[in-house]
């Protein structure tokens, strides 16, 4: 098993960065999977309903957010969605899928490596793994809410068109940047401690300024520019048009936000692994 040290972080070139990132994930599965199923058990360890939470929680969120959208605020997604109260809900927990994966990933990713010392006084122990148990659990919560969308789905929306099938593939570039943001924000969190407020913040400003709650349409043309600079905006809007509308995603800017977001996995592993050397230090 290949383990990166830190004098090789910070000598990492441009290959073994682009490599070290799926390298990572392949040789430490074993052990990202065990860690990703302690942490899911002891979140519900204690808990009357143990993990039936995870189907409880995305079900009751879903019911609030779509009686104050649809019901307090008559808010429906437009015509090409037909206005009905179960098409705008299933539309809005699609959205809530996506970004639930960033929002989970990117608040614990301050605190990441402050919650594990104990990890970082072991020599060996791949800290750099610790983000992707992190995706992990957080790709569990987005399959439990994907078997809850397929459950309602035949009921407001009939038969899945077949580009339905795209939908994981659209998924991928987004998981990319999360997870170099990730490793960008482990890093700088244990330096500075501010991090897990202001990403609070952003986190909640990127919920309301994405096309979660509302199409992209109903923004002023304007404006749209704007909202397409948001980490969720195309990766939302290519998961709803092969989840809902039958068509194929605009493959020319998937693939420069997949571009993108690969450039950023890459800056946010090769900044973790030049840094972890002096966690020990500050921690």
């Amino acid at each position: 098993m290949v383990v990166f040290s830190a004098q090789q972080g910070r000598g990492l070139s441009f290959r073994q960065t682009a490599t070290g990132i799926f390298t990572t994930a392949i040789q430490h599965r074993k052990l990202i999977l065990r860690l990703a199923k302690r942490e899911i058990l002891a979140r519900y360890k204690g808990s009357l309903l143990g993990v039936l939470w995870a189907i409880l929680n995305p079900l009751l969120l879903l019911a609030v957010y779509t009686f104050v959208f649809s019901v307090v605020f008559h808010m429906r997604w437009g015509a090409d969605a037909g206005g009905s109260t179960g098409e705008f809900a299933l539309l809005l927990f699609s959205g809530l899928i996506l970004f639930n994966i960033l929002a989970e990933c990117l608040i614990r990713a301050p605190g990441l490596m402050l919650e594990n010392v104990s990890y970082i006084k072991k020599v060996l122990f791949p800290l750099e793994v610790l983000p992707y148990v992190q995706m992990a659990v957080a790709l569990f919560g987005a399959a439990t809410s994907l078997v809850i969308l397929a459950v309602f789905y035949p009921f407001v929306f009939g038969l899945p068109p077949v580009t339905v099938l795209l939908a994981p593939l659209v998924m991928v570039p987004l998981i990319l940047l999360v997870m170099g943001l990730s490793w960008f924000l482990a890093s700088v969190g244990v330096f500075l401690r501010d991090v897990r407020q202001i990403i609070g913040i952003f986190v909640t400003v990127t919920m309301f300024m994405s096309p979660i709650f509302y199409p992209a349409e109903a923004v002023p043309a304007g404006y749209r520019p704007l909202l397409q600079l948001g980490p969720l905006a195309i990766p939302l809007e290519a998961f709803k048009q092969t989840l809902f509308w039958g068509k194929m995603p605009d493959w020319r800017w998937l693939a420069i936000y997949g571009a993108g977001s690969f450039l950023v996995a890459m800056a946010g592993f090769w900044w973790f692994m030049r840094t972890r050397k002096a966690f020990a230090d500050v921690v």
